[in-house]
């Protein structure tokens, strides 16, 4: 059984490429066109300490598309975790019940502290501040998909400080050799660390605080929302709510190729009037985590992928 995945850096280039390819074959699997029971007799555990819709979501009907079963951590004020149980021993529950765990945790390195405790493998769906890497694989999927490359033009915006997911798809653009174009307030930029692992790596890096001038170029652009349960202090969250919004006609100069995207969910920063253009692409985005997720579930388990016909 492969190992845990709590940031890109579990996954080589070439696994990345594999796990993308199997992605796009597990397709019809995903649209409910082909029954394929790979994962017959494994169990799922979905440990979600904050709320999700499209994570949680998404990896129950992955594994359900492929014959396995979920177990769910009900809501926490059902769960012993109200009475004091430390996530240590909830974890170390959950390693004898199940055959796999997502987890998604508010404290940042959760993940890693879970996947020291447990035998099963763990996959990290979101902790924290820190990393979403099974995010970035349906980010990536969804860009190949479009583009059919990744190195590409890609504009990040928004909450960068506390955004997991441009944490995680900006190293993994960047070993792709994508251009990356992070657009935020200062209060809201890519922490430096994470920029100085990035210029590392040779990374191609720009950082600016204007959407609309880098509209024009870019390939992908990728929102993000201002994050307001992250902050500690409302004042501040006030200051940039609402800082970048796109809508239709912001659109007139771009790329006809450029795509849209969005970890949703969504507040202000994409208007409605651009869902019915053709660069938004968030919604499939959102569809492409069950896919990403049956690839990435099936990695777990040693299951190869076989060619699969849809109707």
């Amino acid at each position: 059984m492969a190992g845990d995945l709590i940031t890109m850096d579990d996954l080589t280039n070439e696994e990345i490429e594999a796990l993308l390819n199997d992605a796009e074959k597990l397709l019809p699997v995903a649209k409910g066109e082909v029954f394929l029971p790979l994962l017959q007799g494994k169990l799922l555990g979905n440990m979600f300490f904050e709320p999700s819709t499209r994570t949680r979501m998404s990896f129950e009907t992955a594994m359900k598309r492929l014959g396995g079963n979920v177990v769910n951590l009900g809501a926490l004020a059902s769960s012993s975790v109200t009475k004091g149980e430390t996530l240590f021993d909830t974890m170390k529950m959950v390693d004898g019940y199940c055959d796999v765990a997502v987890l998604r945790h508010p404290r940042q390195g959760a993940a890693q502290y879970a996947a020291d405790a447990c035998e099963i493998a763990i996959l990290n769906g979101g902790d924290g501040a820190g990393h979403h890497p099974t995010q970035t694989m349906l980010d990536l999927f969804t860009i190949k998909q479009a583009h059919g490359k990744l190195d590409l033009n890609v504009v990040m915006v928004g909450d960068l400080r506390y955004g997991r997911t441009v944490h995680s798809l900006s190293h993994a653009l960047s070993r792709f050799g994508a251009h990356l174009t992070f657009i935020a307030p200062s209060s809201l930029s890519m922490p430096e660390e994470l920029l100085e692992d990035l210029q590392k790596t040779g990374a191609k890096i720009t950082v600016s605080d204007d959407l609309l001038s880098n509209l024009p170029t870019a390939d992908v652009i990728y929102m993000t929302r201002i994050q307001k349960e992250r902050f500690p202090d409302e004042d501040e969250y006030l200051k940039v709510a609402g800082i970048y919004k796109l809508n239709r006609s912001n659109l007139k100069d771009v790329k006809q190729s450029m795509i849209i995207m969005h970890p949703l969910p969504r507040i202000d920063e994409i208007h409605p009037n651009v869902d019915s253009t053709p660069h938004a692409r968030y919604f499939d985005q959102a569809f492409n985590g069950v896919v990403a997720r049956m690839a990435l579930l099936c990695r777990v388990f040693g299951v190869p992928v076989p060619e699969v016909v849809g109707e």
